[in-house]
């Protein structure tokens, strides 16, 4: 069940022809009519609705996962290969229930390591993607077949293929005796959590999902009956909030549940040069011009419920906002740009990561843009954010041991007075990365990119995964640039001494 509070619900017009509207949508919604978004989304709607039905039509799989955890329950070490919604989903299931789940959700090679590092024999590998074509996840899928192979272990006895029926990765995968779990192809990736996208990692961890689905369907069978909360939150966040939107998972029990909000809201709604960008903070900071909300605690909205009841309300929200915005929510009309310069890059580069020579250097760190050292750059880069806007930091580095880079997010916010976001590269382009490109064209983006202290081959390419994720940095570079929006690129030559540098020096500011 749900409960909203905080002092923006003063703000809700239930007689505004706004909201009405919004409340004819939600019954729309609820019948799942594909018209609601407008005739130009209408084709992608009709086929990608049946998130609506999950939290009943999942219970089908609960013979399959109960076997499938029966047959792995002596494995220690759960690693889920996948992108965006395919991992961002499991991740918050497994945190909060305080479960163990690899999440290799990277391509930067030292991150990569870490999972390699894990006892294989004690290991099971999930590979989620709906088609198998994705970049990362393919590369990872034949990095661990080839790593289970020459351990003497069969890859078959230890990977498990979740994607949709009849793609290519379910017919090869099939074919040579792979466990197969098959998820409904009329849900897309940000909206699969409650599927097998979601319920198979969660139940290799050892989370009850019948729990999970029934938390879901009832706060769902609610809100339908009672749409007073749902339409307040959406009416909100559409018409009251403006374009930005801080997250927090502070004092709630639910760790990296902004983190799976924020690729929903972003990559649904943040096309059409309009859209909610929402901006994941660590406590309940108040932000300039931003709408606050939590889960618990105090801020402008605060929207209470257990986790899985959190997704379906939010996914429900987010359909809502399309709605309000007439804007497909359901489609991600960037995404491909940054795969395309990738995949030139790659293909330029023949497999081989050429030298990059820096504007100007400052100790640890390299320069991409204007200034002879980084305190005069960063500087220069902060100024330069447009009326309005907005930084976004992303960083291609190794979200373990590299972590101390997230402190520049807070740092940052303070000394340029703008909202800032922060996101692991390459996992971003699969959510925020849609509304760097397709949303408002306000941003300013700062890339941190590291030299790598290993490289990893990719089997069956001429890459290693050092070369692919420079060419995904740069890729999304160039599709940045392209737009001529402020963009700078720090490189780090040691990665320790870099961050410590860079934190140091945007403290100065």
């Amino acid at each position: 069940m749900m409960k909203i509070s905080g002092k923006a619900i003063e703000n809700i017009d239930r007689q505004d022809a706004r909201y009405l509207a919004l409340q004819a949508a939600h019954v729309q919604l609820a019948a799942k009519d594909s018209t609601i978004w407008g005739s130009a989304a209408q084709a992608e709607a009709s086929i990608r609705l049946n998130w609506i039905d999950l939290p009943e039509s999942s219970r089908e799989l609960l013979p399959a996962l109960d076997a499938l955890y029966a047959k792995h329950r002596d494995k220690e070490n759960v690693i889920l290969c996948g992108m965006g919604g395919s991992s961002l989903g499991p991740e918050v299931i497994a945190q909060t229930f305080g479960k163990r789940l690899f999440i290799l959700d990277s391509t930067d090679p030292d991150y990569v390591a870490h999972a390699l590092e894990l006892d294989l024999a004690k290991s099971v590998v999930v590979v989620s993607s709906k088609s198998g074509s994705t970049i990362e996840t393919a590369s990872q899928r034949s990095l661990f077949e080839s790593a289970f192979t020459q351990a003497d272990l069969l890859p078959k006895e230890h990977m498990v293929i979740v994607t949709d029926p009849g793609s290519p990765l379910d017919q090869d995968s099939r074919s040579r005796g792979f466990t197969v779990i098959n998820a409904d192809p009329h849900v897309g990736g940000r909206f699969s959590v409650l599927s097998a996208f979601g319920l198979v990692p969660a139940a290799l961890v050892g989370v009850d999902v019948s729990v999970l689905l029934d938390n879901a369907s009832d706060t769902k069978t609610a809100f339908i009956k009672d749409p007073s909360q749902i339409l307040g939150i959406a009416y909100l966040l559409s018409f009251n909030a403006g374009q930005y939107l801080s997250f927090t998972d502070a004092q709630s029990s639910m760790p990296g549940l902004s983190d799976w909000v924020e690729q929903l809201i972003a990559e649904s709604t943040g096309k059409n040069q309009v859209g909610r960008l929402p901006i994941v903070i660590e406590n309940h900071e108040q932000s300039p011009n931003v709408f606050s909300i939590a889960y618990a605690g105090d801020a402008d909205l605060v929207v209470e419920a257990d986790l899985a009841s959190q997704f379906i309300i939010w996914e429900w929200v987010t359909a809502l906002i399309g709605s309000a915005l007439m804007i497909d929510p359901f489609n991600q009309p960037n995404v491909t740009e940054a795969k395309e310069q990738t995949s030139a890059l790659l293909s330029q580069w023949g497999g081989v990561l050429p030298s990059f020579v820096a504007d100007a250097t400052d100790d640890e760190v390299e320069i991409f843009g204007q200034g002879l050292n980084l305190v005069e750059t960063l500087r220069a880069f902060i100024n330069n954010v447009p009326q309005g806007g907005y930084i976004a930091l992303m960083a291609y580095l190794d979200r373990k041991d590299d972590a101390k880079i997230a402190q520049l997010r807070h740092i940052l916010t303070a000394k340029a007075g703008v909202p800032v976001t922060f996101g692991w590269g390459p996992r971003f382009l699969h959510s925020t990365g849609q509304f760097h490109k397709g949303g408002q064209q306000n941003g300013a983006f700062l890339q941190i990119t590291g030299d790598c202290t290993r490289d990893i081959a990719i089997p069956g390419q001429s890459f290693g995964f050092k070369t692919l994720v420079a060419a995904q940095a740069l890729g999304d570079g160039k599709a940045i640039a392209s737009r001529k929006y402020p963009l700078l690129r720090l490189n780090l030559k040691n990665r320790t001494a870099g961050i410590d540098q860079i934190l140091a020096a945007a403290k100065t500011l």
